[in-house]
């Protein structure tokens, strides 16, 4: 097997002769990657990754192309002939592709040629899988159908990810590694979303909102899996949160508190959340297996409701444990006029017993919280972890401009009052007032007019409005800035404007040391830091109301789309990622012991 040490004593040729095979017929990668080579030598295999792909994005445009061009078509004609690379045979033979039916070849051939018609290139997807196994046939067939509709700038940047990807694997053969830590972590995300909420679950989507079975059931398995790992105290408490501790030296020693929600949104993704629970509990299953104690206790909770899907009561979970649990909440009804209290009776949970589920901030050093990015940035980058600096403080607000309905063929341009042509300056106007700051987003998500016609100039136009900053006062200036230009846009247009504000989130910026703690441990792996603000709201908010909080993010694949089907991470990100959850743990406890 390849080492570290062979490849940091080559020579040039030697360095390429080595890799020969990592990145298919383009050995000019390596030759520039030995000249990146840090003064030390690589320190990890993370960092090897990482110098290779940088060569890549560093790259001319015509090499990036050649590069994908490199690659064969998946079942295509070298396939056939049985002229593919001893890697690439390999990988399709993994994934299936030597035994298509002639149905499935037929399409795949159609695909290879639609493609390269659309974008000049083959289709380059990494088809094996996170446990080196390949993916379905018919999962690459859904790739390559929604890929198609891509722009050529993102293609060529998804092609040359899924190279990295493959190069990624082929590395991990060369060195005879396997992230058995992203593995267990996959595979326990992988269990975890076989629960889904009935109806979704019939049609293959994942959803599990607050308290019902498929929620208990995933309640149940994560407690379940706790116990397994060697938490010594495991319990589902009365708003159904999965609480594990696993105690230090000292059992009455104060406590780190971490975890995430498991709760899902409606036809979501396996990560959002649940990653913050299980990448916790893989580093707390080492420790046990170690016979190991922390000079603290570790408390992994596993929040029941985050996402306030069922009832309009977001952050329940974490709420309880700050002391904020809404007594109100309780008579809210579902879409069936089922109460949360009649759930909670109904799930063998008692609301009186919500109070006691209050911490004392006096007994915790602090909550942080692992969670994937749900957003572009890292992907791009092409990053694998990134340390959070603030949770970004937001408002929002539905509003209504009321103009004059009339009709549209017989009213003057310059005697109208439509209300849709207002709102479309409003949008325009937040769209450059929140590009002119940065890491302020602004963002219409709700937009309608109701009763609308085709030949009728609206007279009502109801949307939403959704501002975010790193910052309240940033948040602040911007939603007064667009409220006065709407204002002015109605007043020059002759229209009525009204607004709600229906929610108003402070930020929660990290906590310093816990940053610089993420910091650490992010270099300690040999990779860059970068840090990044999370435009997302998360649990971590409201902790940061009552103990310093600091967050790590994952990168997300498929451009870290999440709260969709196709939220996806690698094991090896997240292997790296329960690497610098330990790396923190470690820290932490020599700071104690200092």
């Amino acid at each position: 097997m390849l080492s570290l040490f062979q490849l940091n004593e080559a020579s040039q040729a030697e360095f390429v002769a080595l890799l020969d095979g990592v990145y298919e017929h383009s050995p000019w990668i390596a030759e520039q990657a030995h000249g990146r080579k840090p003064a030390g030598g690589f320190t990890s295999l993370a960092q090897l990754k990482l110098v290779l792909a940088q060569v890549v994005t560093d790259a001319a445009h015509d090499q990036q192309l050649a590069l994908v061009r490199a690659h064969p078509e998946l079942a295509g004609k070298a396939m056939v002939s049985k002229t593919l690379t001893a890697e690439s045979t390999n990988e399709q033979g993994k994934a299936g592709l030597t035994d298509c039916t002639p149905l499935e070849f037929e399409k795949i051939q159609q695909l290879n040629a639609a493609y390269n018609e659309r974008f000049g290139f083959p289709f380059v997807m990494a088809v094996r899988g996170p446990r080196g196994l390949g993916l379905h046939r018919s999962e690459i067939i859904a790739t390559f159908e929604r890929r198609l509709g891509h722009p050529a700038d993102y293609e060529l940047a998804e092609a040359l990810r899924n190279i990295h990807r493959i190069a990624e694997i082929r590395l991990n053969d060369k060195f005879g590694v396997e992230p058995t830590l992203g593995n267990r972590v996959w595979d326990w995300a992988e269990a975890l979303a076989v629960h889904s909420d009935t109806g979704y679950a019939e049609q293959g989507q994942l959803t599990v909102t607050y308290l019902t079975d498929a929620h208990l059931a995933c309640a149940r398995q994560l407690q379940s899996w706790m116990l397994e790992c060697g938490f010594d105290d495991v319990r589902i408490d009365a708003v159904g949160n999965v609480v594990g501790v696993y105690h230090g030296t000292d059992p009455s020693a104060r406590c780190l508190l971490t975890g995430s929600h498991y709760d899902t949104v409606r036809n979501g993704g396996k990560y959002d959340g649940r990653l913050g629970i299980l990448v916790p509990m893989a580093c707390v299953r080492e420790l046990h297996r170690a016979g190991r104690r922390l000079p603290y206790g570790l408390e992994v909770i596993g929040f029941a409701e985050e996402e306030g899907q069922r009832y309009k009561a977001t952050f329940l979970g974490s709420g309880a444990v700050i002391g904020q649990f809404d007594g109100r909440w309780l008579d809210q009804q579902d879409a069936d006029g089922v109460t949360m209290r009649q759930a909670m009776a109904d799930a063998g949970l008692d609301p009186a017993d919500i109070p006691l589920l209050r911490r004392d901030p006096a007994g915790y050093l602090g909550f942080v919280e692992v969670h994937i990015e749900q957003g572009p940035v890292l992907n791009e980058l092409g990053l694998p972890l990134g340390v959070v600096t603030s949770i970004n403080g937001s408002v929002r607000y539905l509003c209504e401009i009321t103009g004059m309905a009339s009709h549209a063929g017989t009213t003057p341009m310059n005697r109208r009052r439509d209300a849709a042509a207002a709102t479309a300056e409003v949008i325009l106007y937040l769209e450059q007032r929140a590009a002119s700051v940065p890491d302020l987003v602004g963002t219409v998500g709700m937009l309608q007019v109701p009763a609308g016609s085709i030949n009728v100039v609206p007279g009502r136009c109801q949307f939403s409005l959704d501002i975010r900053a790193t910052t309240n006062e940033v948040r602040d200036e911007c939603a007064a800035d667009v409220l006065a230009e709407i204002n002015a846009i109605c007043e020059r247009r002759g229209v009525a404007f009204k607004a709600e504000e229906t929610m108003r989130a402070a930020a929660a910026p990290s906590d310093p040391a816990w940053q610089q703690r993420w910091e650490r441990a992010v270099q300690a792996l040999s990779l860059p830091i970068f840090r990044m603000p999370s435009g997302a709201g998360h649990d971590a908010m409201k902790l940061h109301e009552v103990m310093p909080q600091a967050m790590l993010f994952l990168r997300g694949l498929n451009a870290g789309i999440s709260h969709n089907p196709l939220e996806s991470i690698t094991n090896d990100d997240t292997e790296l990622c329960v690497q610098a959850f330990a790396q923190l743990l470690d820290q932490l406890a020599t700071e104690l012991q200092a």
